[in-house]
């Protein structure tokens, strides 16, 4: 807090600096992702434009970030962090230098591998051609879901502006998770898991404002960006999970590096339940309890999350058998079972 008076000793510094070189990384990491993916993304409705102003967006945050860390980052590794940023701008420059003109059509920018890994927010960039997903919803719903056939490179799941709502993505929307978008969700339940289920992963999914709700978002093969949720059920399975300005939230993961939160309150942490593990997650180390608030700088533990008791997580039958819905399961039941509604 201002005012205070602190000692740091090599320790705490120590500390301090491996924590802000391992988010540098991560945060490097993603931009580079970011501006190759800027390669497949079509001229048409400003989605590129859109595109790179996010990145440059990026690029300035982490800038403003290596300032702010300063006070425990040596004079050496802010020079070695202001190069790498340098040399990020320089490569995005150097990326929108090579495009080509627009042209009419340009089908030849669809995904050559499915399931490569990607960093990108690119759902929460793609505003046109937005594949919106068949869902059924409860006696109160305001809101209905369609679905309409885009081009392959434009394919990806927006879900908005929904309230009192169950909407459970159809298996058969395989073919059409390169990305997603889940925002402005009140009081409702989103099951997206059903595609991801069998070997066909989101690149990379998006939370924004959203109360009240459960979202299980099934297994991404990139990152998970959570902002702005409160008071809600977050289950997922990603490569990289990051949380901003989120409170009163309880998330169910598996995670394969360390997850990250920032300006978040109230956060607490389980596994992911067996219903929506896959045989490979074996390979791996979850890391659901690892971790990293870069809002508490700090070896004491971060006030800001804790773990799940195991007697108040969800149990495996609910999320077999609740979750799921059905005519004799209603969306409070759904809400209350897994600690959304009290």
């Amino acid at each position: 807090m201002a005012g205070e008076a602190t000692v740091s000793s090599p320790q705490s510094e120590a500390g301090l600096k491996e924590r802000f070189f391992r988010y540098f990384q991560h945060e490097v990491t993603a931009l580079q992702e970011q501006m190759e993916r800027l390669k497949t993304i079509g001229h048409g409705g400003g989605e590129r434009n859109d595109a790179v102003d996010h990145c440059l967006a990026g690029i300035e945050r982490l800038s403003h970030e290596v300032k702010d860390a300063s006070s425990y980052v040596p004079a050496y590794d802010q020079r070695t962090y202001g190069e790498a940023i340098k040399a990020l701008s320089e490569k995005l420059q150097t990326i929108r230098n090579s495009f080509d003109p627009p042209k009419k059509f340009q089908f030849k920018t669809a995904r050559k591998n499915p399931s490569a890994i990607s960093l990108s927010d690119a759902a929460e960039l793609a505003q046109q051609s937005k594949l919106r997903v068949p869902g059924y919803a409860s006696d109160t719903s305001n809101a209905t879901s369609s679905f309409a056939p885009t081009p392959l490179e434009k394919l990806s799941v927006n879900i908005s502006n929904h309230s009192n709502v169950h909407i459970m993505l159809p298996t058969s929307a395989s073919h059409a998770t390169s990305s997603g978008t889940v925002s402005n969700l009140r009081r409702s339940v989103v099951d997206l898991s059903p595609p991801t289920a069998n070997g066909a992963p989101f690149a990379s999914l998006t939370l924004k404002n959203i109360k009240d709700s459960l979202v299980v978002c099934g297994h991404l093969a990139g990152p998970a960006h959570i902002t702005g949720v409160e008071n809600s059920v977050i289950v997922t399975s990603c490569r990289q999970f990051r949380m901003h300005a989120s409170k009163n939230v309880h998330v169910y993961l598996y995670c394969s590096s360390r997850p990250i939160i920032e300006d978040c309150e109230r956060i607490r942490f389980a596994p992911l339940p067996e219903m929506y593990s896959l045989p490979e997650m074996a390979a791996t180390t979850n890391q659901w309890d690892q971790i990293d608030d870069f809002k508490w700088l700090k070896l004491e533990p971060s006030p800001h999350f804790d773990l799940l008791p195991l007697e108040n997580r969800v149990q495996e039958k609910v999320w077999k058998e609740v979750v799921p819905g059905g005519h004799s399961v209603s969306l409070d039941d759904i809400l209350k079972a897994t600690a959304v509604l009290h």
